[in-house]
């Protein structure tokens, strides 16, 4: 679905990967392109500002750097991105401090609400000083958990479903006769005892077993299908809603300076079709997953960078929290957030299945 991830022509020697990465961490940190007088003055790599330009030099022959304009300093490219990340993707774990109080704000949060998805959002946000993204765990195939039905009128009802994935929908019945709550309380016991537990498809072969000659049950019937055609939208939704906190960090950072930029990236963020593939690209895996510049698979996306990893239980439900920045992302701070979060997000998700 992605881009090909391009990787570094070959291994880089240790003094070639520590100026690599003070070049990134200071770029990151400035904003501005960094020469080597910077490097040996902050950085403790233990040789001369000549062997600094030289690594350099070499560097940016190889693609991992290059040369803005007529600015003595380097920038990283995408690819000098890229091999820093492969570099430290898998060593990066979260300081037990920040742990503690993400479990704890968690904590205080109700069960199984949409709360965690938002404070999920936000804790990305805040914590990477970019956005916080993140999706509820879609499943594949929602499980019926209780429904009711209350009176509006004599021929208006509401039916509330709720989902076993933690999700709630309501929707308006017509009655083709009045019926009061009595009657529509009595019909939602009847159906919470045929449709407990069921997915779209098992309940569509259980409500085709009601006697449609028998005009009892006609009411069960009508709210059935109405339940049937609820989960089966719910099905089809590439995806139910992403969550986001944290852009205003974004439009902060000066290659958002020109709007324009910004605008492509919000609209990106509203094709659901978009954030289905983006999904789907990531919940196969089991780690994080960095997408850099024009590794994004939207054109729209190639500005910035998306930090993402699933969580949830394949073939059941799966969802995906993440980070989006500039390219220039503090990408150790957002790896490390971005897998703790998902662990989280993945015992909570095992409450609803146990």
């Amino acid at each position: 679905m992605a881009r090909r991830v391009r990787r570094s022509s070959g291994p880089l020697d240790l003094r070639s990967q520590a100026i690599l990465r003070a070049v990134i961490e200071e770029y990151v940190t400035t904003a501005a392109p960094v020469g080597s007088h910077a490097l040996v003055e902050r950085y403790r790599l233990g040789v001369s500002s000549a062997t600094v330009r030289a690594v350099l030099a070499e560097l940016e022959a190889a693609g991992l750097l290059t040369h803005p304009h007529t600015s003595a300093g380097r920038v990283p490219t995408e690819q000098g991105y890229r091999y820093y990340v492969e570099s430290i993707i898998d060593s990066v774990p979260l300081p037990p401090v920040e742990q503690l109080m993400i479990r704890h704000q968690f904590g205080q949060v109700e069960y199984a609400s949409e709360h965690w998805f938002r404070l999920a959002a936000t804790t990305l946000a805040s914590l990477t000083r970019a956005a916080g993204l993140a999706t509820p765990a879609k499943p594949s195939a929602a499980h019926l958990r209780h429904l009711d039905l209350v009176s509006i009128s004599d021929r208006l009802a509401s039916l509330i479903l709720v989902l076993r994935e933690g999700s709630l929908r309501q929707v308006l019945i017509n009655l083709d006769e009045p019926a009061d709550q009595a009657e529509l309380s009595t019909v939602a016991a009847f159906l919470n005892d045929l449709l407990d537990g069921l997915t779209a498809a098992d309940a569509e072969r259980v409500l085709a077993r009601l006697d449609e000659a028998e005009p009892a049950a006609a009411l069960p019937r009508k709210v059935g299908e109405r339940v049937l055609h609820a989960l089966q939208e719910f099905d089809a939704a590439a995806i139910e809603e992403l969550f986001s906190d944290g852009l205003l960090n974004v439009m902060a950072a000066p290659e958002f300076a020109q709007s324009e930029k910004l605008r492509r990236v919000f609209a990106a963020l509203e094709n659901r079709v978009y954030l289905a593939r983006l999904i789907n690209g990531v919940a196969g895996s089991d780690r994080v997953v960095v997408y850099i510049g024009s590794e994004n698979p939207a054109e729209d996306m190639a500005d910035v960078s998306l930090v993402l990893a699933p969580y949830g239980h394949p073939g059941q439900a799966v969802g995906v929290v993440g980070v989006l920045g500039p390219t220039r992302m503090a990408y150790p701070q957002a790896i490390g957030t971005v897998r703790f979060v998902s662990g989280l997000m993945n015992e909570l998700v095992d409450h609803l299945y146990a």
